[in-house]
């Protein structure tokens, strides 16, 4: 239907530029709020209205959610046809060119893809057998191991060169470190695995390596489209030059203002060097914001005028009219959630909807006092960040029964679900998978395994269960539920709060019917998983306050948008005082939480916890970006925060405020810390119920009464 869209009505100049351009490099700096989805949906819809085959076009985005929204709203503009353009993120399109060439790599194409805790697993499962944990108990954790390796593969930085810059306490075991992630290596070769950084790091071996592969990815993806290029690392970026570099017909959309990810290998350079890998490009800059007020773009725009290296680029709006950002001084961590709590009361009942707030934080535990401040008040809420579904215990006890249905190599999910059988330990489960491999057996023949011990029927019940997973053509839902019916008393045993764990078990059977087939279910787990039940469920997420981490909020908007602990030591983070590098992400991280804001932003600091923030005292402690700020773009709550008990609103909790002084344990810990325990992980003290005990809020345990005297708790 040629002549469908009215495109100079439809968008702005700089849009149209982007839209209407033909041939060859395009780079789109997009500000926030600027209307780069839209760009992009206008510029899919018009590459098929013109006759270019859906098949020749590809959309790289950051999550395949994002690709799917914008192929359904360019096919309601252009047709249906739009919804065959092939649309995911780099780590999809890896995963699809590997499993039809992983031969040419050396692998399988039946690899199974490991998760970042399978990858924790198996370096910590590897780092035993070498030993190095018996010769000191300050070689790097598992955690920090996985974080060595895959920051080093995302920076292709050798281990010694990642360790001397980001980990220097840890130079002396650089040898026991590059060994180990050569056994790593090793490991997944010899048993066709691959981890998330992997599918990145193959495909553009691939594209490099085979001509034929490059030419044909290259031929078949005439158009070529990436969004968020100032997130991808320079593997991503050698990638798209590969697949473009037949027609050049490249176009990057992106704002090195929002650059966020270097912890994973991210470089906003990447918009920088862009000119570099294609000299024609055209550049366009989109800066006509339609989201937020223009009070709020003066706030952004003034901070971004402090960074060192970026596009210039000055976000205007159409709303002239609205409120100055508000910088408010709760001096305390309880008031500053009260005032939180009270304010959005109040604007509940003079009619706005709960879904117009959000509450946006540097780090998940931040939000830990504020959590428990809504739950007395009775505002519900869901938050996003610090949660991975997909990675909790339970959730990965039952994965790996199905996991090594579809790859019976999978040592990794083998040794879990191995050992969750009464009387096989560590020793047993090598063993069990050792004959396994020698005898080449079924998944459903573990329980022929000589040693089994007779008249123990854990093995028997464990083969029964991947007997029936494997039927030919079982609905992924129904091979769930019974994965659920077999662990159900695994899970009791396991877990104190095994009904909430239920209910996520609950939830993945409903991401399973979503899907025909097993393998791909387990895959896009892997690839895209989802962070919190609401993501599994829309509904959940309904008539429910936001709570987010900023990295978690990226791309969203709310008419009221809180930011709490805008304060030096939390936000900016104090590991960012290391490197002027790392000071500048945290200004683009409060650049991009300021930008979901639409009619009202509210920053929050406790100034008189500045003692617990010792290595920055100075102005009560604010943000030392805002305290930057030209006067006028923000106001400061003068008045702090305790309001003339005549006005309306929220009042102080004066009891709760003094409690949170005066009820200190003897170890000196206190209402409202953060603390670690061995056992149970990092938690927030949410009572003291005298003496010694206090009740702990763990993130993945629930509340525990704990003892002070029979257990250890370490302030964070």
């Amino acid at each position: 239907m040629p002549g469908k869209i009215n495109y100079e009505r439809m968008l702005n100049p700089a849009q149209l530029s982007a839209v209407m351009a033909n041939e060859g490099p395009l780079l789109v700096i997009a500000g926030a709020g600027s209307g780069k989805t839209r760009t992009l949906v206008y510029r899919v819809a018009r590459l098929v209205e013109k006759g270019v085959s859906p098949q020749n076009i590809l959309l790289l985005t950051f999550t395949r959610k994002a690709a799917g929204e914008m192929l359904e709203r360019a096919s309601g503009l252009a047709d249906e046809r739009c919804k065959n353009v092939s649309g995911g993120t780099f780590h999809s399109l890896a995963h699809r060119v590997l499993r039809a060439h992983a031969d040419s790599l050396g692998f399988s194409r039946e690899f199974t893809v490991l998760d970042r805790s399978d990858m924790e697993e198996l370096l910590q499962s590897l780092a035993r057998e070498m030993h190095v944990e018996r010769k000191s108990i300050r070689f790097p954790n598992r955690s920090t191991l996985a974080n060595i390796l895959s920051k080093a593969a995302n920076l292709q930085k050798d281990v010694k060169s990642l360790v001397k810059s980001e980990y220097e306490h840890f130079l002396e075991y650089v040898p026991q470190i590059t060994t180990l992630a050569q056994l790593y290596v090793n490991y997944k070769r010899e048993n066709q695995l691959m981890d998330y950084d992997d599918l990145i790091l193959f495909l553009r071996d691939l594209l490099a390596q085979s001509e034929e592969v490059r030419e044909r990815l290259s031929r078949q993806y005439r158009y070529i489209m990436v969004d968020e290029y100032q997130d991808t690392n320079a593997i991503q970026a050698e990638i798209v030059k590969w697949l473009g570099h037949t027609h050049q017909n490249v176009m990057v959309v992106g704002d090195d203002s929002q650059s966020i990810y270097s912890f994973r290998g991210a470089n906003y350079k990447n918009m920088f060097d862009f000119p570099r890998l294609f000299p024609q490009v055209k550049i366009i800059k989109l800066e006509e914001n339609y989201r937020s007020t223009q009070p709020i773009l003066n706030f952004t725009n003034a901070l971004m005028d402090q960074a060192l290296e970026k596009y210039t680029k000055c976000l205007f709006t159409r709303r002239g009219d609205g409120e100055v950002p508000r910088v408010v001084d709760t001096r305390t961590e309880p008031e500053q959630a009260m005032f939180v709590c009270r304010f959005i009361k109040d604007q509940l009942q003079q009619g706005r909807s709960i879904r117009d707030f959000a509450v946006l934080f540097r780090a998940a535990y931040h939000s830990f006092e504020l959590e428990l401040e809504l739950a007395r008040e009775g505002i519900p809420f869901v938050k996003y960040g610090g949660f991975k579904f997909a990675e909790s215990a339970h959730i990965k006890d039952l994965l790996a029964h199905l996991r090594v249905v579809v790859n019976k190599g999978d040592t990794v999910s083998w040794g879990r679900i191995l050992r969750l059988v009464k009387n096989i330990g560590q020793r047993k489960s090598q063993a069990i998978i050792q004959w396994l491999k020698q005898e080449k057996a079924a998944p459903w023949e573990v329980a022929q395994w000589p040693g089994a011990a007779k008249g123990d029927d854990g093995l028997k019940r464990l083969s029964g269960l991947l007997g029936v997973v494997s039927t030919q053509g079982l609905a992924p839902e129904k091979a769930v539920k019974a994965a659920i019916d077999y662990y159900e008393p695994i899970l009791k045993n396991k877990f104190d709060d095994f009904p909430r764990r239920e209910k996520d078990l609950e939830q993945l059977a409903l991401i399973a019917s979503r899907y025909k087939k097993l393998r791909p279910f387990l895959d896009d787990l892997i690839l895209e998983p989802p962070t919190s039940v609401a993501d599994i469920d829309p509904r959940f997420g309904a008539d429910r306050l936001t709570l987010s981490t900023v990295h978690s909020a990226k791309g969203l908007e709310w008419p009221v948008v809180f930011i709490i602990w805008a304060m030096d030591g939390y936000f900016p983070s104090t590991r960012a005082n290391s490197s002027v590098h790392d000071i500048e992400e945290e200004r683009r991280l409060m650049y991009v939480a300021a930008t979901r804001a639409k009619d009202q932003l509210i920053i929050c600091y406790p100034g008189e916890e500045v003692p617990r923030v010792w290595h920055m005292a100075r102005e009560g402690g604010l943000c030392s970006f805002i305290r930057a700020l030209p006067q006028g773009v923000t106001v400061h709550d003068s008045r702090g925060y305790v309001p003339p008990r005549k006005e309306a609103g929220w009042r102080v909790n004066a009891e709760a405020v003094q409690h949170y002084y005066k009820n200190r344990t003897p170890t000196g810990l206190r209402l409202g810390d953060r603390v670690r325990h061995p056992a149970f992980g990092d938690g927030v003290i949410s009572s003291i119920a005298g003496g010694e005990k206090v009740e702990v809020l763990f993130r993945d345990f629930g509340r525990k009464l704990l003892h002070l005297g029979y257990t250890s708790l370490e302030k964070v």
